[in-house]
């Protein structure tokens, strides 16, 4: 049996910074194309959790150590990404402290969910349904077309 072609599988972290008021998250500017504001987040290393590989790319990107929370869902829309099909597990985090952009990160800054900048990928789709879970915890709405 042939080994299958498959979409390359991410992570997205929405970390919330708990030792502030309101609960503001981190957004980083992209250092790579696509350019822009996004999520801390990135590839999955082979032999690597889930949740192992949020947890690194939140540190890799933010200088923070964060605790997960809750996984917000899964996005695989094959247009979510200019680079190609990729799937993404968003996981929702609490850290204090203070971040620190890195590795793939130009910069960051914490922003109210609710008045984001424009973002890359599907991001502003993600934050959309987080918001609907922070306000009530909702499950995520299933998405059975792109």
């Amino acid at each position: 049996m042939s080994k299958p072609i498959t979409p390359l599988l991410t992570v997205d972290i929405i970390i919330e910074m708990a030792d502030r008021p309101g609960r503001p998250i981190v957004l980083i500017e992209r250092k790579h194309p696509p350019y822009g504001w996004a999520l801390p987040g990135g590839f999955v290393d082979v032999g690597e959790t889930l949740e192992r590989a949020a947890v690194r790319e939140a540190r890799e990107e933010t200088s923070l150590d964060v605790t997960l929370t809750a996984l917000l869902g899964n996005y695989s829309d094959p247009a979510r990404d200019p680079r190609g099909h990729t799937v993404s597990a968003v996981y929702i985090a609490a850290a204090s402290g203070t971040a620190a952009a890195a590795d793939d990160a130009a910069s960051l800054e914490l922003f109210d969910p609710t008045t984001p900048p424009a973002l890359v990928f599907d991001h502003a789709l993600i934050l959309a349904d987080y918001l609907a879970w922070r306000s009530d915890k909702v499950s995520v709405p299933l998405r059975t077309e792109p």
